[in-house]
């Protein structure tokens, strides 16, 4: 029997699965169905911060209008679970058939979730998205792998 604790970690690392579904299918409506309507995204993008699903959406839509495919890869998740708020991190790589027909395998990248239950459901209200950075060329380190 699990505790509840375990049953929301379980919920929390399917709502991070969801989130590779719906990228891989480009379901954007799907997609947005899982941030907060206030999320706060510090994406790779600029600017520095993007405010509310609609920003959010719009750096997707930006993605998909980049790949033909998409495929989306999460590595290395790790979550700490409160009652009504929880924040995980891991690797993720974008990567797919641009629309050039090329086939890019990506980058990785390191990400953060915030995520807080809103009226019984788990839902990101911040999540960050960023490359290490060498310091003497002022350029991000896009070529590592976890």
């Amino acid at each position: 029997m699990s505790t509840p604790r375990e049953r929301d970690e379980t919920e929390l690392r399917r709502h991070i699965e969801k989130i590779v579904e719906r990228l891989r299918a480009k379901d954007l409506d799907a997609l947005m169905r899982l941030y907060a309507p206030d999320v706060v995204s510090f994406d790779i993008d600029p600017p520095l911060r993007h405010v509310g699903v609609e920003a959010k959406a719009a750096n997707w839509k930006r993605v998909f209008a980049f790949f033909t495919t998409v495929d989306y890869e999460v590595r290395d998740l790790t979550l700490t679970v409160g009652d009504d708020v929880a924040f995980g991190h891991a690797f993720g790589r974008l990567s797919g058939e641009l629309s050039s027909g090329v086939t890019t395998p990506g980058m990785w990248v390191r990400a953060t979730f915030g995520f807080r239950k809103i009226d019984g459901a788990w839902l990101i209200t911040h999540d960050q998205v960023s490359v290490p950075l060498d310091i003497a060329s002022g350029k991000g380190v896009v070529d590592l792998e976890p």
